[in-house]
């Protein structure tokens, strides 16, 4: 079997959780013997290699830098398509196509209908999830190519079964065209926390509460912060870590000074996966206090090295955690959020036991079984597609008049659905 996966962000190139999740996905499937191909965008010339068993794809955007959004990302696509032939020009066509997010629909539905091959599609999350609502013309238009996404797929997976009801209710998907297979995560070989390295963030009597992920508002960084004085006042020996960057950054920075935390907090920007696993093991609680999670891999990270972990009692993280494993606080309360951080400091054996739980329930998310479940699914779809009324490559270049008519159908929904959308009708 070969799959071909398309992906806007793949290791080294690492914005969000995405890419890790694609990345070890495929390197999973690829041990399992799947032929896996990953199309994603890079800078420099076009290349392809071998990578830990996937061949991966890197080619630049071309075209007038500057464009907007969707204008940058329209041309990211057609370089993936570039990408897509020259990999078949090696290996043939895939199977089937994987694509990962809105970022790579265009080229995902295009290659479905130009190889006649069956799409699937991971949606990680969703632009009205993401916002509390459609508020902008651009946040719309986002929306727009995830329901044509799903609409174009023929089966969408889902990390948590939240993000089933999510998708399933909002784009109006019917249930037995979603499946849910959550993230996974690698655990981490046994090592200890180097001295050195943690007297760079903090001083050897403190405490570290450490934050890993985006600083955006979603991620409730924020909530955090704000809770941060009443921890302080319960625990002043107390230091919150807050590791990786993003356009909420500045923002966060202004409100810690707001709050007099001075020293007590420490933004650490982008640093190694080194020094982020050093710091999971020297830190006395992970917090990811989300508002808006459709899984929360960084959770089970913290619970992979056998952390006590808080999290949002949201989508996929209230999942994974149910109080005997980690804690959940309310999203958005800061005083329920410090009263469990103040919880887990007041109490080492407390804090121990919860880390072992934690750990015990990641070995539940190992990749290769993550790997399993999708080959499984893509397996399952390759049978529906070679008994499907679909017709066969040469059958289906001979009928234009019902190509034509699909599409005026598919254009007339799409732009019905953004009419509805300019009128207030979402959310």
């Amino acid at each position: 079997m070969h799959v071909m996966m398309l992906s806007w962000e793949y290791p080294p190139r690492v914005v969000g959780g995405l890419a890790r999740h694609v990345g070890e996905l495929s390197r999973a499937m690829a041990a399992e013997g799947v032929e896996v191909s990953v199309i994603t965008t890079g800078e420099g010339p076009p290349s392809i290699k071998s990578e830990e068993g996937v061949l991966v794809a890197r080619w630049p955007k071309r075209g007038p830098a500057g464009g907007d959004l969707l204008f940058d990302t329209m041309l990211m696509n057609f370089s993936l398509l570039e990408a897509a032939e020259a990999i078949a020009d090696s290996l043939g066509r895939p199977d089937l196509v994987h694509a990962h997010d809105w970022l790579v629909a265009p080229a995902a539905w295009t290659l479905k209908h130009s190889w006649h091959r069956p799409l699937i599609s991971t949606i990680h999350a969703t632009e009205v999830g993401r916002n509390k609502g459609l508020h902008n013309d651009l946040q719309r238009r986002i929306s727009d190519l995830e329901w044509a996404l799903g609409f174009e797929s023929w089966r969408v997976i889902l990390c948590s079964q939240a993000m089933v009801e999510e998708v399933g209710n909002f784009f109006g998907i019917p249930r037995d065209k979603l499946a849910m297979i959550p993230n996974g995560i690698n655990l981490p070989p046994p090592g200890k926390g180097e001295a050195g390295l943690r007297d760079k963030f903090a001083a050897p009597d403190e405490k570290i509460i450490l934050y890993v992920g985006r600083l955006v508002p979603e991620k409730g960084v924020g909530v955090l912060l704000e809770a941060m004085p009443q921890v302080l006042a319960a625990h002043p020996e107390a230091k919150l870590v807050i590791v990786g960057s993003g356009y909420a950054q500045e923002d966060f920075k202004r409100q810690a000074e707001g709050l007099n935390l001075g020293s007590k907090v420490y933004f650490t920007g982008f640093i190694s996966d080194q020094e982020r696993d050093l710091l999971y093991r020297a830190a006395a609680v992970a917090v990811f206090p989300s508002l808006y999670e459709p899984f929360g891999i960084v959770a089970l990270e913290g619970m992979s090295f056998a952390r006590p972990t808080i999290v949002g009692r949201t989508g996929g993280l209230a999942e994974i955690v149910d109080g005997t494993n980690g804690l959940l606080a309310e999203p958005g309360n800061a005083g329920d959020l410090a009263s469990k951080i103040n919880w887990v400091l007041d109490d080492p054996e407390r804090a121990e036991s919860l880390g072992k739980a934690g750990l015990a329930t990641c070995r539940k998310y190992s990749w290769q079984r993550i790997a399993d479940r999708t080959i499984s699914l893509y397996q399952e779809v390759l049978s529906e597609f070679e008994t499907s009324p679909w017709p066969t490559a040469e059958e289906y270049w001979q009928l234009d008049e019902t190509i034509q008519r699909i599409d005026r159908l598919f254009s007339t929904a799409l732009h019905h659905r953004y009419q509805q959308t300019h009128k207030g009708g979402v959310m």
